[in-house]
């Protein structure tokens, strides 16, 4: 690698969306970077599929948290207008369709809300609501603040006032499910609030009580698609990386990391090729578990993160249709019956759900470019178990034989059934003209995901914060790591946020400056009008002795009364 005159190097092993954002950020510090990826795409996950004119989102279909992408353009000097980026808000969020032929609808109007809500759980049910969302809108300030901008390097670093304070406020203790029940009665409700941990592919009777924050950022800032998929976002990093100096290397595949001889530093990387880059330090994007297994040298560390507890996989469908389907909206959601028989199914066996719940995406509906006129495009994706870990010592339990293609065959056919029976929609079968498909072993091929599992590991209490691996390798130095695996966990928006404490902390490896962080704005004089006259909080220590002190002073003023007018007045 060349770089001018005591310019620092660095190379990302992985083109993600974690990968390309930590380039560009590296570059703009002044580091001459170099990013390696094995497949002939930008993203991974987040990458297009084109066929005949249809474009499909091969990974992520809808956007949340798009402060997160300003944030990231703005430390970049640029902006998401400024490179051509165009979010489209999606209204309704989505269409949830139930067995009995009722819909609920998602949305951020307010009074359609009301609404939806009242219709179910009746006139104080929309008190309840708010209560809910005031709760998920606590864990979504709380943990912007104290987790997706903090890096947790220790269990040491779980011991900060300014995090502890929180902790139970943040319900980590308790389900998703067990939270929204205190709110929603009944149990269509708390099947349309709760269906959302799949995003971090949990189970909402599993995933800690602070996820809800996915739903208040869905039902307070919005669902958003970017015009020309969600890669568009992937393609600006990628450009603004570019203008900053990195070079992109891809389909080159990367063997190993380089060690120095007492291996306690990483130097670099050797591609398959047998070549040699050598760089002053070395981030890794590409999946973790895969990464430690596959990239290093064998380690204890190596077989306990493969014992983790994994996310589910998925059976993705991506279908063109010679014709609209308008009874289909932007986002649909179908769930399943037994609804927590299927969650069981699908993270206790590693199945298929007998009756799987599923998410159906047409991109057409708000971007018309993802398809021909007047057709449709349409992504379907299964939640499903991951592959299973025959070999000894992973400590995963076999307990069930995994068909795949049977369960191909399952998904697809349930999923024509089941949109048909609840939409109104005909003969879908007969309107497809292509299909392809991704399964749980194309995911761990095409992505290097251990076990296929989309969304990495786990969010379970033991598996956050402090307990979720690092950012930075534990013995090896100028080795760092970024992406779903890592602090501070799975999802577009936080994988985007993590590129930022790992840049952050290489960085501070070298002594150098975090060039962003502050505005470029001046700040502007606030008004009399605007100022801020908030009354002072008052500690519980405080509120008692007040309390004490009212008492006191109505007995007394209780007793002059008395004195005063005789005790007839108080009869």
């Amino acid at each position: 690698m060349k770089e001018k005159s005591g310019q620092k190097t660095a190379i990302i092993v992985g083109a993600g969306v974690g990968g390309v954002a930590t380039a560009a950020r590296l570059a703009k510090a002044g580091f001459k970077v170099t990013v390696f990826e094995k497949n002939e795409f930008t993203g991974g996950r987040c990458s297009l599929i084109h066929h005949a004119g249809y474009r499909f989102d091969q990974g992520p279909s809808l956007l949340l948290l798009p402060h997160l992408f300003h944030e990231a353009f703005h430390d970049l000097d640029t902006s998401l207008e400024a490179e051509g980026v165009e979010f489209m808000k999606c209204e309704p969020n989505y269409n949830l369709w139930f067995s009995d032929g009722e819909s609920f609808e998602l949305s951020t109007d307010v009074s359609r809300m009301k609404d939806e809500v009242e219709k179910w759980e009746g006139k104080d049910g929309f008190e309840r609501y708010l209560g809910f969302l005031q709760e998920a809108h606590r864990h979504y300030e709380l943990s912007v603040t104290h987790v997706l901008k903090k890096n947790y390097t220790s269990l040491f670093s779980m011991a900060r006032p300014s995090f502890l304070r929180h902790l139970l406020a943040l319900h980590p203790f308790e389900s998703i499910y067990s939270r929204a029940s205190k709110y929603f009665w009944t149990e269509r409700l708390r099947r349309v609030f709760t269906f959302g941990s799949m995003y971090m592919g949990m189970s909402p009777f599993d995933a800690p009580g602070t996820y809800s924050l996915l739903q208040y950022t869905e039902l307070a800032e919005g669902i958003w698609y970017p015009k020309g998929g969600f890669h568009s976002v992937i393609a600006a990093l990628v450009r603004v990386g570019e203008r900053y100096g990195v070079t992109y290397r891809l389909s080159t595949s990367v063997s190993s990391i380089q060690l120095s001889p007492n291996s306690r530093r990483a130097t670099g990387v050797v591609l398959d090729s047998g070549e040699v880059i050598s760089a002053d330090i070395v981030i890794v994007n590409a999946d973790l578990v895969y990464a430690y297994n596959n990239l290093l040298p064998q380690s204890s560390k190596a077989a306990s993160l493969q014992k983790r507890s994994a996310s589910c996989s998925s059976i993705s469908f991506y279908w063109a249709m010679n014709r609209t389907i308008p009874e289909l909206t932007t986002h649909n959601i179908f769930l399943a019956d037994d609804y927590r028989e299927s969650f069981d199914d699908i993270f206790k066996k590693q199945l298929i759900p007998s009756q799987p719940s599923f998410y159906v995406n047409v991109p057409s509906r708000i971007d018309p470019a993802a398809a021909p006129e007047g057709k449709d495009g349409i992504v379907v994706l299964v939640p499903v178990g991951h592959l299973l870990d025959e070999k000894e010592g992973s400590g995963i339990k076999v307990e069930s034989k995994q068909d795949w293609e049977a369960m191909v065959t399952k998904a697809r056919e349930t999923v024509f059934s089941t949109i048909e029976a609840r939409t109104g929609a005909q003969d879908l079968q007969g309107a497809l003209v292509k299909e392809i498909v991704n399964t749980p072993q194309s995911w761990k091929d095409v992505f290097n995901l251990d076990k296929g599992a989309i969304l990495g590991l786990s969010h379970s209490f033991f598996n956050v914060l402090s307990f979720r691996p690092s950012t930075k390798h534990s013995s090896i130095d100028r080795l760092h790591f970024v992406g779903a695996s890592t602090h501070p966990g799975t999802g577009v928006p936080i994988v985007l946020a993590g590129s930022k404490i790992t840049s952050d902390q290489v960085l501070d490896v070298f002594g150098m400056e975090k060039p962003w962080g502050r505005s470029v704005k001046k700040k502007a004089k606030v008004k009399k009008i605007d100022k801020v006259h908030a009354l002072p909080m008052l500690s519980n220590f405080h509120i008692a002795w007040l309390t004490l002190v009212f008492v006191m002073v109505m007995a007394a003023l209780r007793f002059d009364v008395l004195e005063g007018l005789g005790e007839g007045v108080w009869r």
